[in-house]
């Protein structure tokens, strides 16, 4: 009897709040977050404050539709349809260059670029940029080592990332898959097997010039396959075959990206070429 007395009177002291505040209390307003701040230390090396309110944000970029497609603001130098972003160096009888540009002579097979006919230019010029290029060999292609499924990308027409099969193909360190080449070799293979779609994925810092002259090198971060196999490495000065390199000399600014026709039979493939200036 004595706990039924207790409930009851629990029960009544809650009807009785209930009676004087019928409605629950409404959760307070939230309080919007700031969007910035103008009352923070200034970044040291910078004109800006810490989470500055007045600094200008980034533009918006649209990603690809799916991996590896192009970003609203890339440069298209191929996308299955057309050579136009591409040209070659005309050369004469002896195959000596006449200074004189033409038309790329790669040849489209349902929408890849077969790389045979010599080395091919961007007819644009870059420095610092983001490159994305996909490429596949022929898993009968003829030869070994340097001569099985090789071609590259040369930054400023100058600094080669080496592309080659390297699955189950032994060869120098410096001349694999995303290596410098002649340089640095990759930090792992990270190629699949000949016949399948190899994707590169490069970030290149061109050097710092005054007057003509480098006062600081060339930098390169690599991914092959989406595998990191260069962070930031120091490029030593433009690439070159059995012979070491500096940067003496005068260097420009701009320069087109060319990539590399090594004579392979069958030639390597290459598809979804774009690049971001940085």
């Amino acid at each position: 009897m004595k706990n039924i007395a207790t409930l009851l009177a629990f029960a009544l002291t809650g009807l009785s709040a209930l009676a004087a505040d019928p409605k629950p209390a409404a959760p307070a307003a939230e309080k919007p977050s700031p969007i910035g701040y103008s009352d923070t230390p200034v970044i040291p090396g910078t004109q800006w404050k810490v989470h500055d309110i007045d600094r200008p944000r980034p533009n918006a970029v649209a990603p690809g539709e799916k991996p590896g497609a192009p970003p609203s603001d890339a440069i298209i130098i191929f996308d299955g349809t057309s050579t136009d972003a591409l040209h070659a160096k005309e050369k004469d009888a002896k195959g000596k260059e006449t200074g004189k540009m033409m038309p790329c002579p790669w040849q489209i097979d349902s929408g890849v670029l077969m790389i045979s006919g010599g080395d091919c230019w961007t007819k644009q010029e870059f420095a610092s940029c983001q490159f994305h290029l996909e490429w596949m060999s022929e898993p009968h292609t003829k030869g070994n080592s340097q001569k099985k499924g090789n071609a590259g990308v040369f930054f400023m027409d100058r600094y080669e990332s080496q592309m080659l099969d390297c699955d189950n193909n032994p060869t120098y360190a410096d001349g694999m898959t995303g290596g410098v080449y002649g340089q640095t070799p990759p930090l792992v293979n990270a190629v699949r097997p000949a016949g399948q779609w190899q994707v590169y994925d490069i970030v290149f810092t061109a050097p710092k010039l005054e007057g003509g002259k480098v006062v600081e090198p060339a930098y390169i971060t690599t991914f092959v396959n989406g595998i990191c196999v260069q962070n930031h490495t120091k490029i030593m000065g433009p690439t070159k075959h059995k012979n070491i390199t500096d940067y003496s000399g005068e260097f420009p600014k701009l320069a087109p990206i060319r990539i590399q026709d090594h004579k392979n039979e069958p030639p390597v493939r290459v598809r979804n070429i774009w690049i971001r200036p940085l």
